[in-house]
């Protein structure tokens, strides 16, 4: 029985469950399957203690500079500093790149996409982050295609994904692209998660990203429009609402709030319909029709648009019992 080495990345103010999570799936698969022989080791700059976001601290017995190859899996975890673990081209991007360059596959789980795509590890391929900093990957690396809504992306020998808990999601896929979905289901059962969680990482974002205009007309369209959900909210009304053309409207509107007003609209509707699904227990009709989506059947093919998953799904996983 021929080892797995997996090597894990760690730098001062990591997420710990990024490093945690993926290690008890490596774990547990070794446990429950006589055949899976994972063994994790742990790197980072510098040997010695290395304290994680949370203040817990692990202890490093190996430098980079000292981690040679082959390696089965190199993953990079990520956490609020990344950017500055970044900044440090000197030793950790470097290295990065290097046992990148000697792993069969590499991964990054939630913001330690940073790493590989400034390591240039990412260009020309698809990848995923935390949802709060797609955005951020997307425009400081234009050559990386960034899909904001997937739990984990693969592509070839790169696995990336999203944020923090779905390091837990990312290691059970490698486990089953290694050993098969049963045993991959088998450790989600033991761990209490689900083997492949229900919709996109969008589900659990801030429900609506959008820029406030600098034109005080747009800001109080936008501040009518929250309270008038159930309104005509067409774009044509609206021009009406702040006396312009149809045309110029829908081009100011786009360029100062980020999105068009359709977009914006269909965005708003489904930010209120969340929270009504999550603090109260009205019936989906009457949820349609208070954020003006009109018919359940509108609200469904919206939140799956949008969200990956179904306003009744959505309501079983957020939905606050104790209002």
């Amino acid at each position: 029985m021929s080892r797995h080495r997996v090597v894990i990345v760690v730098f001062d103010g990591f997420q710990l469950l990024d490093l945690a999570g993926p290690t008890d799936v490596f774990s547990a698969a070794c446990l429950l399957d006589p055949g899976a022989s994972y063994e994790v080791e742990v790197t980072a700059v510098r040997a010695g203690a290395v304290r994680s976001l949370s203040g817990v601290t692990v202890t490093v017995e190996m430098p980079l500079r000292a981690v040679a190859g082959p390696i089965d899996t190199l993953l990079v975890v990520g956490g609020l500093p990344t950017r500055m673990a970044v900044a440090d081209t000197a030793a950790l991007v470097p290295e990065v790149r290097r046992l990148a360059e000697e792993s069969t596959r590499f991964g990054s789980i939630c913001s330690g996409t940073f790493l590989l795509a400034e390591a240039g590890l990412l260009d020309g391929r698809r990848a995923t982050t935390h949802w709060a900093v797609a955005d951020m990957l997307a425009r400081e690396h234009p050559n990386v295609a960034v899909d904001a809504d997937r739990i984990y992306v693969r592509d070839g020998n790169i696995w990336t994904s999203a944020g923090v808990t779905s390091g837990i999601d990312l290691a059970l896929a490698l486990v089953a692209h290694d050993h098969g979905h049963d045993l991959a289901r088998e450790i989600s059962r033991w761990l209490v998660v689900y083997l492949q969680r229900p919709g996109g990482q969008s589900q659990f974002s801030t429900p609506l990203s959008a820029q406030t205009p600098k034109r005080e007309p747009l800001r109080e369209l936008q501040g009518w429009i929250e309270e008038h959900l159930d309104a005509d909210l067409s774009v044509e009304a609206l021009a009406g609402r702040v006396n312009a053309s149809v045309r110029h409207f829908s081009r100011v509107f786009t360029i100062e709030v980020g999105m068009t007003p359709a977009r914006y609209v269909e965005h708003t509707r489904t930010a209120a319909a969340r929270r009504l699904l999550e603090s109260t227990d009205d019936p989906l009709d009457r949820i349609a029709a208070r954020v003006g989506l009109g018919t359940p059947e509108t609200l469904y093919r919206v939140f799956r648009r949008q969200l990956k998953t179904s306003p009744g799904e959505y309501r079983r996983r957020f939905h606050n019992k104790e209002n």
